[in-house]
């Protein structure tokens, strides 16, 4: 008999959970088990533990308390048929057999060992239904298509008519609408059938020129990554071979049917909890190699989804000629990001309106607050609203402004505020042994892939490329290791040396898009040069602050540096805008903000901008490598020159 709670009123109407060993939390945090949507309800309202009584719920000191058949409650244990009231949603208890009363989707189809498992059928299950979990996914269905087996969990999901589709805000998942740049060695790695899914006319743009990883002349893409999911997803309904079950994957819960499997592939980002559940089996991360003076080095950088109307060449130069902001859009849409100093990061708050309290909500989720009728931006999933913009005098509030001045974005063109606290570790390896083999058992094994493998500092836009790389090198390797007998460590010394490859490339571009090195050999974090640059600085005696000076020494100075990069640009991107349409554009900026900008520095467009990883050296053949036997010097030599033999 399992017991289950089942939404009756609200946006989990007809949805059910199986409880289970694991505590079943219930509140309006985003990683709740389940996502509150009323505001009357609290940050952690309830939870439900088991305990020798059985399943127990337990109100943990919610704002308006937690009701059981209209009774407040502190503790109840609970009995078939109660009824569950958290804020203005209403669940029911129920014990009885999942199997024929509730689709269990965690448990149907386990296979097991010898009852009638087909043993040249590879078993895998991805635990993140992302971009990368699920391309991963779309590749293997395709290379080992009838011989392979796929589950695919994610908690982002939910179950509508006979197919899974991605929740919306209403149900408490804020959809990801930054636009990300795929380039072009990894979009055309993918199969034709998911390229045609992803890239329908209207659906990306091409804003960046054609560099060093362009294969075939192909530039990169920009496409939204609520785009990517929503394709990836409805192509993934279709296949017979891949099975999504709307929950997140708990390796707890699941231990027993893991067992069976053959590949598990974690692809839940840069927090998985899966990854830390196997921690001793891939290795501590290392955090040293990415910090500066004994500081683990992180920065903090505000998404700001914003319409821009400038042309996508002004866009590209105003953007890598200086380190404080990034837009990425298409056609104009997207998010500006803006690289925040240690003081401006302290100011990311939200600030509940009612009880008068602030809130991490958008420093720690993050959460996306939009703005609404008031003008002011409100986090739908907490109610708080982002406390900068209640205080439009305030300092980060005005460098906010000079951002969006710099884009040529109005301020009514700015729709919504985000926040990403970004660092890097290095990891020892990607593949680990969770399972050995067993008489009943084929043994099981782990691999990181995307962000939970490589969290890529987003400064250079890389971290999908990294992951759709991952996604395609496992699939590749597990074709080739696949002959319906237990996978060996051997197996996937390749992937393994992809893996470290894209580390180390992808992480070291990262680095040099957080620090900078100076003529003198001295490192400093660029966070801490532009606050440094935004103090106001007098000259000495009756010279003028330097900032009255500022458009004729900054400005100056920075319209030099993007004459340079425009003439390196022009070749690849036409329509580069002119000496004097810059000079325009930019005497409208502070001469305080023009500093930031000249001393913050240009991107290190060779560092950043560089070739991407090339996974298809580990692949191009299967033949093993020929050494010829020394030769006896004692014999006469052949004819020809023994090194053409070795080479």
């Amino acid at each position: 008999m399992a017991s289950v709670i089942v939404g009756r009123t609200g946006p989990f109407t007809g949805q059910s959970v199986v409880l289970g060993s694991a505590p079943l939390t219930f509140g309006r945090k985003s990683d709740s088990g389940i996502v509150i949507v009323s505001p009357s309800a609290s940050r952690l309202h309830a939870e439900i533990v088991t305990e020798d009584a059985g399943f127990v719920l337990y109100d943990r000191d919610s704002r308006n308390g937690t009701y059981v058949n209209d009774e407040r409650v502190t503790r109840h244990v609970l009995r078939p048929n109660d009824c569950v009231r958290i804020g203005d949603e209403t669940f029911l208890y129920e014990a009885q057999d999942a199997m024929e009363t509730v689709i269990n989707l965690s448990q149907l189809d386990v296979p097991r060992a010898g009852v009638g498992t087909d043993p040249g059928v590879l078993r895998v299950t991805v635990s993140g239904g992302g971009p990368v979990g699920l391309a991963f996914a779309l590749a293997l269905e395709e290379t080992l298509h009838g011989r392979v087996a796929i589950t695919v969990h994610d908690g982002r999901w939910i179950r509508k008519d006979s197919g899974i589709v991605w929740k919306g805000e209403e149900q408490g998942n804020v959809r990801r609408q930054q636009v990300v740049t795929v380039q072009s060695r990894q979009y055309l790695a993918l199969s034709e059938e998911v390229r045609s899914a992803l890239f329908d006319e209207g659906a990306y743009s091409e804003m960046w020129p054609v560099g060093p990883d362009s294969v075939d002349g192909s530039p990169p893409r920009n496409i939204r990554i609520a785009y990517i999911e929503n394709r990836l997803l409805e192509l993934a309904n279709t296949k017979a071979a891949i099975r999504l079950v709307p929950s997140r994957f708990d390796p707890q819960e699941q231990q027993s049917r893991l067992a069976q499997e053959h590949v598990l592939a974690i692809c839940e980002g840069g927090r998985s909890r899966t990854r830390e559940h196997y921690g001793d089996r891939f290795g501590g991360a290392d955090s040293s190699i990415y910090s500066l003076d004994g500081e683990h080095l992180q920065d903090v950088v505000l998404g700001l989804r914003v319409k821009s109307k400038l042309s996508d060449p002004m866009s590209v130069l105003l953007t890598v000629s200086q380190n404080r902001f990034l837009l990425n859009s298409l056609r104009g849409e997207g998010f500006l990001n803006m690289r925040l100093t240690r003081e401006e990061a302290k100011s990311v708050i939200g600030i509940d309106p009612v009880r008068q309290v602030f809130e991490e909500c958008i420093a720690a989720r993050p959460c996306l607050m939009s703005r609404e009728e008031d003008n002011e931006f409100r986090c739908p999933t907490h109610g708080t609203l982002f406390l900068p913009a209640l205080l439009r005098s305030s300092p980060l509030w005005k460098e906010i402004r000079q951002g969006l001045n710099l884009f040529g974005v109005a301020e009514d063109d700015l729709s919504a505020i985000t926040s990403f606290r970004l660092d890097m570790v290095q990891r020892p390896r990607f593949t680990a042994q969770l399972n050995r083999p067993t008489a009943t058992s084929p043994g099981t094994y782990g691999f990181l892939l995307g962000d939970a493998a490589n969290a890529i500092h987003f400064w250079p836009g890389r971290g999908l490329n990294s992951g759709l790389a991952s996604a395609t090198s496992l699939a590749r390797t597990l074709v080739r290791a696949w002959r319906g007998k237990p996978l060996r460590d051997a197996d996937f010394i390749r992937h393994e040396a992809a893996m470290s490859m894209l580390q180390y490339r992808h992480k070291s571009r990262a680095w040099n898009a957080m620090v900078t090195t100076d003529e003198q050999g001295t490192t400093r974090a660029i966070k801490d040069i532009i606050a440094r640059s935004a103090e106001p600085r007098r000259g000495t005696g009756s010279a003028p602050d330097r900032a009255d000076l500022g458009v004729g020494i900054e400005l100056d100075g920075l319209l030099d540096r993007m004459a340079a990069i425009r003439d390196r640009l022009a070749p690849r991107l036409p329509g580069m805008p002119t000496d004097a349409e810059l000079r325009s554009h930019l005497a409208t900026v502070a001469p305080a903000t023009l500093r930031v900008l000249q001393e913050s520095g240009a991107w290190d467009t060779l560092i950043v901008g560089g070739e991407e990883a090339d996974i298809d050296l580990f692949y191009q053949s299967d033949s093993p490598v020929y050494v010829p036997r020394p030769a006896d010097p004692r014999s006469p030599a052949p004819a020809g020159d023994l090194r053409e033999a070795v080479s």
